[in-house]
């Protein structure tokens, strides 16, 4: 019961029905309340959302879904006000939501510049803004920003998506340096090639396939229960001297 007590809001987290595949944020919700925390999943997709807290209520978890847009300030503070109304508390915020579309410089039009800025940064920046008052009054908690390898390399296919996880990253340093004196720990998990149901479709494509798996030395996928095992270290107390850290889960692909 390492999140024993605790509560825990997850973003992204709607594809997190048993049996069906599992995102990073379904296989965290799942892994955090086996460990004991209540569970709060924060996503666009209210149909997967519910049925995912209907799935983990019925397994016996202490759960609750709320519709939020990441890029939405006003989203936030309804989200967070909901979390400490259901609970009285927050301890543990995940800023996982993400999308990831294929596009070089050149293709990469305005609207997924800020697409994937607004999902990625701006919303680890405005979950962040809004968990950390309510960390405070209890004496701290943890923030894990879920980044990418693609967030410390770059790729010839993908632009706009290395740019916000880059800015992931660092936003995660600066956050961690300014409440680390409030007991409030800011870590990034930086996952490599994960099969999940937004790589799914490229990753179907037998060319994408065998290029991504000549990169990694481990030579098979992860799953998404290694992120979501990473991400419990860095949201439970085991992990209590450690912020401002980029923790790589990539099959060794980064350390060519």
């Amino acid at each position: 019961m390492r999140l024993d007590g605790k509560v825990a809001l997850i973003t992204g987290a709607a594809n997190a029905v048993p049996g069906e595949m599992m995102g990073l944020g379904g296989a965290t919700a799942w892994l955090f309340a086996r460990e004991g925390a209540s569970v709060v999943i924060a996503d666009i997709n209210q149909k997967e959302g519910q049925r995912s807290v209907a799935a983990l209520r019925e397994d016996g978890h202490n759960a609750l879904f709320v519709k939020l847009d990441v890029s939405s300030e006003p989203g936030w503070q309804a989200v967070v006000k909901a979390t400490v109304a259901e609970f009285g508390r927050l301890d543990v915020l995940v800023n996982n939501a993400g999308v990831g579309i294929l596009a070089t410089v050149e293709e990469t039009t305005v609207e997924l510049w800020d697409a994937h800025m607004d999902t990625h940064a701006k919303g680890a920046f405005l979950g962040s803004k809004h968990a950390i008052p309510h960390m405070r009054k209890q004496g701290g908690g943890s923030i894990v920003n879920i980044s990418s390898i693609h967030g410390l390399t770059g790729s010839p296919t993908l632009a706009a998506y290395h740019a916000a996880k880059g800015a992931v990253r660092i936003f995660t340093k600066a956050a961690a340096i300014q409440y680390a004196k409030e007991n409030i720990r800011v870590n990034s998990v930086h996952p490599g090639y994960v099969m999940t149901p937004m790589t799914e479709p490229g990753f179907s494509i037998p060319e994408v396939m065998k290029a991504v798996m000549s990169r990694i030395p481990l030579a098979r996928l992860g799953t998404p229960d290694e992120i979501a095992n990473a991400i419990l270290y860095l949201a439970s107390d085991e992990s209590s001297y450690v912020t401002g850290s980029e923790l790589v889960v990539d099959g060794g692909v980064i350390a060519q």
